[in-house]
């Protein structure tokens, strides 16, 4: 069966087709809508399924951290080159203009390094990827509070179940399962690219990661992009913005030489978030920085896409993150963070 060149994104029928991802992201499908994040931040959930709710701020002023200069840190890409101090210019300087404190880039190298200089106090303000925010919460002290939108009010992304075009073998993810096939996943802590396909194919296909197939982590959503358009891989399960992202920065790529056979419905980018303890009129001009601002035509627009920020909730826009986690027996330790 040859990929479909027509989707439609309000009836996507999985069960009969799949697409060349041409299709889906010409119709924008690797984001959500703003409907989407409504209806996640309008759920009732009384308590967080699994794990910790964000810290509360201390009451006792000598637990408060009220440092001279905010340290800024993000999950890493491997996608994105960049100068890092000209790129968040324009939010760096609004959290100044808030605050009253310059901010310092701190780079880290991996998903653990960004919660763990959280926990350490040695970042006060970070990105968190979407699966890694659940461990900054309940290791890192981290309280998440906005995520970004697109200028045409487009929100996160979804796990595209990716192979190349021309796979006439692998027509859905039930191909995942036979022994010819090699499956590239990400890293142990990326949502789309190993907890929710972990969770998800198992109860969408009965199809179980590191059971039916054997998991090979190729380090990031990028690698296992190209690791499929290689031949490295013959499949995998791809963050649909990262996807976008490589393909597009990659000259020797093109969308026509991929296919999706499965998609997840949206799930919430990582957001942004400040460390439970600072003192509390800091926190609240780092939010004012963020949910107040217009990022349009910036350098940082360019970078990632986003514009402005609209405020979040971690118990309630993170549900289905957790649930995926709680699904996979994720223990919110150090050692689950992968290296």
């Amino acid at each position: 069966m040859a990929p479909n060149s027509e989707f439609d994104p309000a009836s996507p029928a999985w069960e009969e087709n799949n697409y060349l991802s041409t299709a889906l992201t010409d119709a924008g499908y690797q984001r959500g809508s703003t409907t989407d994040l409504k209806n996640m931040r309008n759920r009732e959930v009384e308590e967080v399924p699994h794990g910790d709710p964000v810290q509360e701020t201390p009451d006792d002023e000598s637990e408060l951290l009220d440092p001279d200069t905010l340290v800024f840190t993000e999950s890493p890409s491997e996608d994105v080159q960049g100068r890092f101090e000209e790129d968040f210019k324009a939010v760096f300087d609004r959290i100044e203009e808030e605050t009253g404190k310059p901010v310092e880039f701190s780079k880290v190298d991996s998903y653990a390094a960004s919660v763990e200089a959280m926990r350490s106090e040695r970042a006060h303000i970070a990105n968190f990827s979407t699966g890694t925010t659940a461990f900054a919460v309940n290791l890192g002290g981290a309280v998440p509070f906005g995520v970004g939108l697109t200028p045409e009010e487009e929100f996160g992304y979804r796990l595209f179940a990716t192979t190349r075009a021309d796979a006439d073998s692998i027509q859905s993810v039930n191909d995942f399962a036979r022994e010819d096939v090699k499956i590239g996943h990400s890293e142990p802590a990326s949502n789309s690219g190993h907890q929710a396909p972990s969770a998800l194919f198992d109860q969408y296909f009965d199809v179980t990661a590191g059971e039916d197939y054997e998991v090979n982590f190729s380090g990031g959503h990028g690698n296992t992009t190209r690791g499929i358009a290689a031949g490295d891989y013959d499949a995998g399960p791809i963050c649909s913005t990262c996807f976008v992202d490589t393909v597009e920065a990659q000259s020797d790529l093109s969308f026509d030489d991929f296919k999706v056979v499965w998609a997840s419905a949206p799930f919430p980018s990582g957001p942004v978030a400040y460390r439970y303890n600072l003192k509390p009129e800091i926190q609240e001009g780092i939010k004012r920085a963020y949910l107040d601002s217009d990022f349009s035509d910036t350098a940082y627009q360019e970078r990632t896409g986003y514009n402005k920020f609209v405020p979040i909730d971690y118990k309630t826009v993170w549900k289905d993150i957790m649930i995926i986690q709680r699904y996979n027996g994720v223990k919110y330790e150090r050692s689950a963070l992968g290296s």
